[in-house]
């Protein structure tokens, strides 16, 4: 049997098809917004971590030497400890012999 489409069933499957790709629009943003936010909180973390690294070295030679180092080269070199210059800025700032050093660390 032949059934013709009226223009309110082809209304309701325009409604239908618009509702659709406004789902799949705002599903797309949702998850390009979550992976932004994600990456920036990842970033910040590692941040923290290279920090912390950077003053759990410093702390060792301090044990060991018996000083706080004076550079973050001294750590590089004489502990082997790697930063990626490329992604993080690191300032290290010496106070002295007896004082910890002041340690900044900024992602690129």
């Amino acid at each position: 049997m032949y059934h013709e489409v009226t223009y309110a069933e082809l209304a309701r499957l325009k409604r239908w098809r618009i509702a659709c790709v406004v789902v799949v629009v705002l599903l797309i943003a949702y998850f390009v917004f979550a992976a932004v936010a994600s990456r920036s909180i990842t970033r910040d973390q590692a941040s923290i971590s290279v920090r912390d690294a950077v003053v759990e070295a410093a702390t060792q030679c301090c044990a060991i030497e018996g000083s706080f180092p004076p550079t973050l080269s001294h750590l590089e070199e004489d502990y082997g400890m790697i930063i990626n210059h490329g992604d993080f800025v690191v300032k290290y700032e010496w106070l002295g012999d007896n004082v910890p050093p002041s340690v900044v660390v900024k992602p690129r």
